[in-house]
């Protein structure tokens, strides 16, 4: 059995940390800008929805830092401590970003339903909330499309998440119009703290499903079975693969670790092996970019289930066995090469001699080589070298 292995990138790790590290910026500037009017205007127009979007959206300069920070670390190549690479780092944060979107989540909940619980807490909001509350959604929703295709550009989940959470907030400004809006033009005062505990049952949600998504990943959960068939798929069409077994996939950041067990012909020699596994890989990274990390075992048959080999003798050993039967032979002069294959349980030996030789001496030589239990089978080919 060979093994083969490869690694691939898709973009420069140096251009995803800048690219990563623009996109991150651009949305701690909104960010803090953004943050301050909602505070400032929930404060004077006395909408506690308003206020406690602005808390919302003062998480989410926390939740950029750890962007900032995680892409740094994750931009660094493999290192010995890191034979695999940084990509881990990418979805600890989208760890951290799902326990603060779930932690403001439970903040915000609980304030507003201590407000709803205590009618004379609520407070009426100006119109002028709505202002803030528009101006809120047109950001957030910007730096959700702007960040996500930075996302999709350079194949990063923790982006993405926090793209989605760019979208999370442009909903919660959203529901906060419609509380402040009722509020104001309906006169029901509790709307605008319903709107708060809304917006706090939608974040927790988020933050669930980061939370969850990233430690299936951390916990090297497989891709999904439809992903995992397209790429048995491919492979199992690739010329010289005869059956593949054991696929193995898992995730890290935004890249997928795979290794496989390719059975091919028994009877090729190493060098074909290793180049079909080569073909395999070249092939893998061409129709599945993601595909970072890619190992390639090279089988003379199926070893799914059992090592039918793994009890024979050594080349070492079978040579032990039947080099005193081929000096006696009188041929030890004329062996040019001697091929052993390990198949099915046995070995089936080829031996190569340089000449004519008796016919005789050939026949006793194949009799006792087959004494020995693990030979099946002993082919003697004599050729002419010059």
């Amino acid at each position: 059995m060979t093994e083969v292995t490869t690694k691939i990138t898709v973009t420069s790790s140096e251009d995803r940390y800048k690219a990563t590290r623009n996109v991150t910026l651009v949305g701690l500037v909104v960010n803090v800008f953004l943050s301050l009017a909602q505070l400032i205007g929930g404060f004077f127009t006395h909408s506690q929805a308003l206020i406690a979007d602005g808390i919302h959206t003062l998480s989410d300069l926390a939740s950029d830092v750890v962007v900032l920070v995680a892409a740094k670390m994750a931009s660094k190549d493999a290192d010995d401590d890191h034979p695999y690479g940084h990509g881990r780092f990418e979805t600890v944060a989208t760890v951290i970003l799902g326990l603060a979107l779930a932690g403001v989540a439970v903040g915000i909940g609980m304030s507003a339903i201590g407000r709803l619980m205590n009618p004379e807490r609520l407070t009426q909001p100006a119109p002028l909330a709505l202002l803030f509350a528009a101006l809120a959604i047109i950001s957030k929703e910007g730096l959700y499309h702007y960040t996500m295709a930075v996302a999709n550009r350079i194949n990063s989940k923790m982006l993405k998440a926090n793209a989605w959470h760019h979208r999370s907030d442009a909903i919660s400004s959203v529901l906060v119009a419609l509380g402040v809006a009722g509020s104001v033009f309906l006169e029901i005062p509790w709307l605008d703290s319903a709107a708060a505990v809304l917006v706090a049952g939608m974040i927790f949600y988020m933050g669930a499903r980061l939370i969850l998504d990233s430690t299936m990943e951390l916990v090297d959960t497989a891709l999904d079975v439809e992903k995992t068939a397209e790429i048995k798929n491919f492979i199992g069409a690739i010329e010289g693969v005869e059956h593949m077994h054991l696929l193995r996939t898992r995730k890290m950041g935004n890249t997928v670790l795979a290794d496989v067990h390719l059975q091919v012909n028994s009877y090729l020699s190493v060098s074909e092996g290793h180049f079909i596994a080569e073909n395999v890989i070249h092939k893998l990274r061409k129709k599945f970019p993601e595909m970072h990390d890619i190992t390639v075992h090279i089988d003379p048959e199926d070893d799914e289930t059992v090592s039918p080999s793994s009890h024979l003798l050594s080349r070492n050993e079978i040579m032990a066995k039947i080099y005193p039967h081929i000096k006696e032979a009188g041929l030890d002069q004329d062996i040019r090469n001697i091929v052993l294959h390990y198949i099915d349980g046995k070995i089936e030996i080829e031996i190569f001699l340089s000449g004519q030789q008796d016919e005789s001496k050939l026949i006793l030589l194949k009799d006792a080589c087959k004494t020995c239990d693990e030979v099946r089978t002993v082919n003697i080919h004599q050729q002419l070298f010059s």
